[in-house]
């Protein structure tokens, strides 16, 4: 399966130039949050900006949707541009799959909160439409108006791996000619509350995933990332996409990157350090989009940027406990093959390998 354009909203910007950019220039300071507990107290976000989803192309068509959607059909739209794919083409049907971990949350609760000051019959239906989880695909298909098969997948533990299996599926099965697939998760207030009570927020601001700690640090994320697959050729591919697996740490062959996408949500991250080969170079780059249900598919996304360009992109930060062989410099370099590994809540190993 061949990645053809990848699209992305994170808090570093929107588009595969961000991505690079953001990998070449490492890590920054994220957003300073008013604890709940404490309105002295601050701790660490990464927040998508309101500039980053504002388009002015698209205004008219999604001047009701909520930032959940924004993201989700602005990643979405930028990897069907990114492809070169004409969308208009009645035999070219483009499959849409969007996976989240939430879901529009902080529209859900917008609603129930209308709901107790209101009364049900006061509610906004407007409100009600988008806080549903089908709500975001629901925008993608219709602003790029396809006519192929949609679906929303909601999964807490490995929700892109779920997408590009399925995508994989829809692809050989002959459903259509290409499939996007994708991620999607939003940073609200209720969010940033849960994660401030139950993870172990860094106070410094820098998530450390060479420390494969017992109680690794956290600072909550947000973004989007969509990738145009196909079995067919393309004209601006990425690489290939030749395994997604779950509960699995064995790889066909030994890559020349691995990709640790250790973030501060697995709650115990101590079973990383025997899933890295000694002698193969390792990158970690949740540091810079923040700690996400659906960090593997900006992990996925960094490899594939780094199969196209040949290129190893330095990690963030290089906190190193263990002597792990980091990538410690950008530079060019002839790779073949990554593999981004993740451990997820469930104690499974969720494999996605690609090759140039």
């Amino acid at each position: 399966m061949n990645i053809a354009g990848i699209g992305i909203v994170s808090t570093r910007g929107r588009g595969i130039k961000s991505l690079d950019t953001a990998l070449r220039e490492g890590w920054v300071m994220p957003s300073q949050i008013k604890s709940y507990n404490d309105q002295n107290a601050f701790y660490a976000a990464y927040r998508v900006g309101k500039k980053t989803i504002n388009d002015i192309n698209l205004s008219r068509k999604i001047r009701r949707a909520d930032r959940f959607s924004k993201m989700a059909l602005l990643a979405a739209w930028d990897a069907v541009a990114d492809s070169g794919i004409q969308t208009n083409d009645k035999e070219s049907a483009i499959g849409i799959i969007l996976a989240t971990a939430f879901g529009p949350h902080v529209t859900t609760f917008r609603f129930l909160d209308d709901i107790i000051k209101y009364g049900d019959e006061s509610v906004s239906p407007t409100t009600f439409s988008h806080s549903v989880h089908n709500a975001a695909v629901s925008y993608i298909s219709t602003v790029l108006n396809s006519r192929g098969p949609t679906l929303t997948l909601t999964q807490f533990t490995s929700p892109i791996h779920q997408a590009l299996i399925l995508a994989q599926a829809w692809l050989e099965e002959g459903r259509c000619k290409y499939v996007l697939a994708g991620c999607v998760d939003e940073c609200g207030n209720v969010m940033e509350y849960i994660c401030n009570q139950k993870l172990r927020i860094a106070n410094d601001g820098k998530i450390k995933p060479f420390n494969c700690s017992a109680s690794p640090s956290a600072v909550p994320g947000e973004g989007s990332v969509f990738f145009m697959t196909t079995l067919e050729k393309c004209r601006n591919k990425y690489c290939e996409i030749i395994q997604v697996s779950l509960n699995n740490c064995e790889t066909e062959a030994k890559p020349d990157i691995c990709i640790m996408e250790a973030d501060g949500m697995a709650g115990d991250e101590t079973t990383y350090r025997n899933a890295l080969p000694a002698d193969v170079f390792t990158g970690g780059y949740a540091p810079i989009f923040g700690s996400m249900k659906i960090a593997g598919a900006f992990n996925c996304a960094s490899g594939a940027l780094m199969l196209k360009k040949q290129i190893r992109y330095a990690c963030p930060v290089q906190d190193n406990p263990y002597d792990l062989n980091l990538i410690t410099k950008t530079e060019p370099a002839e790779i073949k093959q990554i593999c981004c590994i993740r451990k997820n809540c469930a104690d499974e190993t969720g494999i996605i390998r690609l090759i140039r």
